[in-house]
Parts: C-alpha cells; sequence; structure tokens
C-alpha cells in the first residue's frame, strides 16, 4: 500500500536568531538607538520603561511587550521617575508576512504568552553563552554543555509565541473574541494556584516564609502544594522565594535610595552579613559590586 505524504504548511518561522538579552537597568540609563534589518521584541519582565519607536514614545510597564518592525529607529531610557526596569530583549530574523499584525504594537501578554517566554529564556540561558546583559553583544555564542536540543525549542517557543500573538491581532481585527485553546481545568487551578503563592511570596519578602502559611493561604497540603509549585516553575517555593528576594534586592540597589543594611532589613535578613552571602551565591558578586556595575551601565 502506498501512504501518502502530507508536507505540513509553515505560516512562520524563525529563521536565524541574532541577539538574546536580559537587562536590569539602573535609573537614568539611555540606550542611544539602532535600526536594523531584522524583527525585535522587548518586554517590560519588572519596572517601567520608556521606549521610542521612530516618532512614538511610549511608556511600558510591567507585563507589556513592543515590536520593533525591520530599520524602525529605536530608543531606551530610564526615567528618574521609573521603577528600575529588568527588559528581555530578543532580536530574530522572520520574512512571515503575517508578522505585519505585529507591526507598531504595544501587547500584555496573558499567561499562556509569558509561559512561553519563559521557556524561551530558560532554555536561552542553557543554549547561550553570557554575557546576556551587554547591549554592545550581538553575537551568540553556543554553550558546548547545552542540554539536548535546546536551540531547538527556543525555536519553537518562539515561534508559537508569535503565532499566538499574531493570532490574537487578527480575532481582533475581525471584531471577534480570540479562540481559546483548549486546555486541562486541572491545569489551569494549578497555575491560579502558583500565581496565589507567589503573590503572596512577594507581599511578604520582609518575613520568614513558612509552608504553613503557604497551605492555608491556598488550603492545600503540603505534599500537594510542594508537588503543583515544583511543577510549574520547576523549584521549590524556598528557593523561588529566596530568588524573588535577590530580584528585588538589586531592584533597590539601583533604586538608589537605601543602602545595604536597610535593603538586608527591608528583605528580612537578620544581619548585613547573611544578605549579602546569599547576594554573592545568587549573582555571583557582592551587593557593592552590582552597585557599581549598575552605575557604569547607566553612564555608557
Amino acid at each position: 500500500m502506498k501512504f501518502e505524504r502530507l508536507t505540513l504548511a509553515e505560516s512562520l518561522s524563525i529563521r536565524k536568531l541574532i541577539s538574546f538579552h536580559y537587562f536590569e537597568y539602573a535609573k537614568g540609563y539611555m540606550f542611544p538607538g539602532e535600526q536594523h534589518d531584522f524583527w525585535e521584541f522587548l518586554y517590560v519582565d519588572k519596572g517601567e520603561v520608556e521606549v521610542r519607536a521612530d516618532e512614538r514614545v511610549l511608556e511600558l510597564k510591567q507585563g507589556m511587550m513592543i515590536f520593533h518592525k525591520p530599520l524602525e529607529f529605536h530608543t531606551v531610557y530610564v526615567d528618574q521617575a521609573h521603577k528600575p526596569p529588568n527588559l528581555i530583549v530578543i532580536a530574530f530574523e522572520c520574512v512571515s508576512p503575517f508578522m505585519n499584525h505585529l507591526e507598531n504594537k504595544v501587547l500584555a501578554l496573558g499567561d499562556r504568552e509569558r509561559n512561553l517566554l519563559s521557556e524561551i529564556l530558560q532554555e536561552g540561558f542553557q543554549a547561550f553563552i553570557p554575557p546576556f546583559d551587554n547591549p554592545a553583544v550581538h553575537r551568540l555564542s553556543r554553550n558546548p554543555n547545552a542540554p539536548f536540543a535546546g536551540e531547538q525549542i527556543v525555536k519553537s517557543s518562539l515561534e508559537m509565541l508569535l503565532i499566538n500573538l499574531i493570532r490574537q491581532q487578527i480575532a481582533n481585527s475581525a471584531g471577534q473574541e480570540p479562540r481559546k485553546l483548549s486546555s486541562m481545568q486541572q491545569e489551569k487551578t494549578e497555575q491560579r494556584i502558583v500565581r496565589q503563592i507567589t503573590a503572596y511570596m512577594r507581599n511578604h519578602l520582609a518575613e520568614p516564609l513558612s509552608l504553613d502559611d503557604l497551605c492555608r493561604e491556598v488550603h492545600l497540603g503540603k505534599s500537594r502544594l510542594k508537588e503543583i509549585f515544583k511543577a510549574q516553575i520547576g523549584t521549590s517555593a524556598f528557593d523561588y522565594f529566596k530568588r524573588l528576594k535577590i530580584a528585588e534586592a538589586k531592584t533597590l540597589i539601583r533604586e538608589e535610595q537605601y543602602n545595604f543594611t536597610e535593603i538586608a532589613a527591608k528583605l528580612g535578613y537578620g544581619s548585613i552579613h547573611y544578605f549579602s552571602k546569599d547576594f554573592k551565591k545568587a549573582t555571583g558578586m557582592p551587593p557593592s559590586e552590582y552597585a557599581r556595575s549598575a552605575k557604569a551601565r547607566a553612564q555608557l
């Protein structure tokens, strides 16, 4: 028996990746601007930032993404009034005409899109070699010890992200509700639980983390809570809580409103010694060195 093969249609493909950045900018930072013949998006993972795109000047807050089309001149500025931002910036080559749906767009990402972006980051950090925070470094270097097929996951997740966003724009243009992808109700419930847990953590950064408190917050037993959190986030609740503390410490250092002792106290550390030890373990540098590097980047 002869079997026919169906060649799958491909409406959008990422042919090449140009840059992969995760920036932590201090107040006063200004990127002088650039334009290039490929696509780029900027996502505000934390804080807020002013972006210029040709003649448009836009204020972007946490959870917002802007697309820069080929040859569009764009700059970034962190005003003194802004909360210092963490930005994801990825540049790529894509010749699909459907990318036109993302021209001049500023979008607020939903849970599904944020999960895809998180997947891209996690795989990209393993697939490529740092630095990821230097705007002058555009050439990507492969990590010889990267997990199997990491680059392919970056490519497929990036394509999925773009497809989802383009579908939303097509539906919006037609005056329709975006078509909802089917998913298990259990998955949605678990995502809601994790959002509730992480929100609780952010609101209690200065307090000791208690598993009992988390269980009371979401009405779950300890084993089930740990299972759900690990499955959704990929790490334990305690490790994630420590990461939140360090991320907030970085922001507070860049805001330059508190000294290291005050920051340690605001984050629930009993002494600056333990704060500095955790900070260096997480970032590879003591708080004082991080503060100097943040100032240096602002003056570039």
